[in-house]
């Protein structure tokens, strides 16, 4: 039975060795559109009981023709799925601006193609990839081959839904293994359609399964704690992670983790400042600040920062803040009450806490429902407010100024975060010295999102563990297996 869109959205069911399901109790919850408050459609609610189901479908399909595929074949299973989303492409972008609240040009321009990019550069990574032989002069051979690490439980977050989705679900399966997704409650559409997609390009029943429903005491637990699931990968909160790594801990499952973060960006005064506005604009607001990578701490060399402020403030009052679905709408609404509610009591804080609120700062004015915030700019906050220090999630940012680089580069790093950072120089030196001292996982000097996907992603400190992209993505999706011949 596939997904039927309607004028809405869709209603929700398990994808449980290829078929959609309801749940064994038949339970459901509402699912909310944050923009408007109007109800989506209804979500299976999932617990042991499916989990149980879906974990063994996922375990006979290792042992089935998913294994024996050529890489090849496999490679044209991926390239179809991205096919597919790009096919799918506006039908998906719609569905996730529904669920998540964010402007229908960003799912369009950057989500869902990302997601296709995802597949497709996976299908190509794996078909050049190496391991490694050694010769131990002429008495033995040793060499390395890979295998899948097993069933894997993919935990996704409710920001970028179908982006970071199969940005864990292509090397996943790149690298041979079968995958039980359990989407973010509040955005449960896309993994919905995805499920159906992967089965339309070819993927073998129980190779992908999509659970629905809660963290603890739902299915997000029974998901950690199942004894036959071999590793966890999860993006989401800092707190949650620790829960999940206490929960893997009997089993010693593998665990990848993108956490929390609280990012900086550095600017000095050489920098180009027109360059640094019109990124910094995109790298404070973008998707409602809701990205783990937002720049949130904004750090300005004293000789710059009066200027950078006024015309800070100054662009920040032209972002639209409105309906996703306006062509105009730069600022859509935050995924939820609970949500919207956290960030307007940081809003409360500091001004609490001495804060000068340049714009923003609270509902802007117009709207009956939904939940929106306006972009917000707050200066004259001590370096250890609470809203310098713990993250926000939301289209807040704190701008301070600072007079010395070894100042600057012991703020920076004064966090139990270490995500990523973005530093604004054009003195060579300088940018390299800088990289080199601040303690974040990712670095990007004079830009900001500058992905190359082979490369290193992940934080540092509470920020995470491990990495991906690249050969980084297939440290963790396989196990590497050394076998020596005897010459």
């Amino acid at each position: 039975m596939k997904t039927v869109t309607t004028a809405t959205g869709i209603d929700c069911r398990h994808f449980i060795n290829g078929q959609y399901r309801d749940s064994e109790n038949n339970k459901t919850f509402i699912n909310t559109n944050p923009a408007n408050e109007e109800v989506l459609g209804s979500v299976a609610e999932g617990g042991k009981e499916e989990i149980d189901l879906a974990v063994a479908a996922a375990k006979r399909a290792l042992n089935g023709r998913w294994k024996t595929m050529p890489l090849t074949e496999r490679s044209k299973i991926l390239r179809k799925i991205g096919d597919l989303i790009l096919e799918r492409k506006d039908e998906l972008a719609r569905l996730e601006s529904l669920d998540t609240g964010k402007p229908i040009w960003l799912s369009s321009t950057i989500d869902i193609p990302r997601a296709a990019y995802n597949f497709h550069f996976f299908a190509d990574y794996m078909t050049t990839m190496g391991t490694e032989a050694y010769q131990h002069d002429d008495v033995a051979i040793n060499y390395a081959v890979r295998k899948p690490v097993g069933v894997v439980g993919l935990i996704n977050p409710w920001n970028l839904p179908m982006l970071l989705l199969t940005w864990k679900l292509a090397p996943c399966l790149a690298a041979g293994n079968t995958a039980v997704m359990k989407p973010a409650e509040w955005t449960p559409m896309t993994a919905t359609v995805l499920a159906e997609i992967c089965k339309e390009a070819g993927v073998p029943d129980g190779v992908v399964n999509v659970v629905h429903g809660f963290g603890p005491d739902s299915a997000g637990a029974a998901l950690t704690e199942h004894p036959d699931v071999d590793a966890i990968t999860f993006t989401g909160e800092t707190s949650t992670g620790t829960a999940i790594m206490k929960a893997a801990a009997n089993s010693l499952k593998k665990l990848s983790y993108e956490l929390g973060g609280k990012n900086p960006n550095i600017i000095f005064a050489d920098s180009d400042l027109d360059e640094v506005l019109e990124t910094t604009i995109k790298s404070s607001f973008i998707n409602q600040g809701e990205v783990c990578l937002c720049g949130s701490r904004i750090y300005v060399e004293r000789a710059a920062y009066d200027e950078f402020v006024e015309k800070f403030v100054a662009k920040t009052k032209e972002l639209v803040v409105g309906d996703p679905f306006d062509e105009n709408t730069k600022i859509g609404a935050m995924i939820g009450k609970e949500h919207y509610e956290r960030v307007l009591g940081y809003l409360e804080l500091a001004r609490e806490e001495g804060g000068t609120i340049r714009t923003g700062g609270g509902r802007p004015e117009g709207f009956e429902k939904g939940y929106y915030i306006e972009p917000t700019i707050i200066t004259d906050l001590d370096r250890n407010a609470r809203c310098v220090r713990e993250e926000i999630f939301g289209p807040v940012v704190t701008v301070i100024p600072f007079d010395l680089e070894d100042e600057v580069i012991a703020q920076v790093n004064d966090s139990h975060y270490g995500l990523s950072a973005s530093i604004w120089t054009n003195d060579l030196r300088r940018a390299h010295r800088v990289a080199n001292e601040v303690e974040a996982g990712i670095i990007w000097v004079n830009t900001w999102f500058l992905r190359d996907l082979r490369t290193p992603f992940g934080g540092m400190k509470q920020s995470g563990i491990g990495r991906e992209g690249g050969m980084h993505s297939f440290e963790f999706y396989s196990e590497l297996k050394n076998i020596c011949i005897k010459l």
